[in-house]
């Protein structure tokens, strides 16, 4: 059984949690009212623009969205419906699919993007100083590695 948390280890704890969700919630509602677009949109829609040829591996974007595979086939899906990317087989790999970014894709992303940095801003980084925000930075990268 796990050691209980301290008093200390408790409050930073809740502090997290309640933060976090509170910031998730305003960034997904503030995205969507002003672009249509969910956070998981979003985010696809960076992968995909940050990637060589606009292109992602179905399994690696997984990876990288902390998706099972059947839940980026159904945000896939879901985007592909909308015109935002398309789906189609890897060029070395005829057994495997790449997520592709769309023009309209693109363009979605390129108008979204100043009302999400706003919240972005507003939300998060405008309450921390650059040493906060290089602490948070170590912090979870160190926790995503595991």
């Amino acid at each position: 059984m796990a050691e209980p948390l301290s008093g200390t280890q408790m409050q930073h704890w809740r502090s997290f949690i309640e933060s976090s969700w509170a910031l998730h919630t305003t960034l997904e509602d503030e995205l969507r009212a002003a672009t249509g677009l969910s956070m998981n949109d979003y985010h696809v829609l960076v992968a995909l623009a940050e990637a060589p040829g606009r292109r992602i591996r179905m399994g690696e974007l997984a990876n990288r969205m902390v998706f099972s595979p059947s839940r980026v086939t159904y945000q896939i899906s879901s985007m592909i419906k909308r015109g935002l990317v398309e789906k189609v087989s890897c060029p070395d790999d005829k057994r495997g699919f790449e997520a592709v970014l769309t023009e309209q894709g693109l363009n979605a992303l390129r108008e979204a993007a100043p009302a999400h940095l706003e919240t972005v801003r507003r939300s998060f980084i405008d309450h921390l100083d650059e040493e906060e925000l290089a602490v948070i930075g170590r912090a979870f990268a160190k926790i995503r590695k595991g």
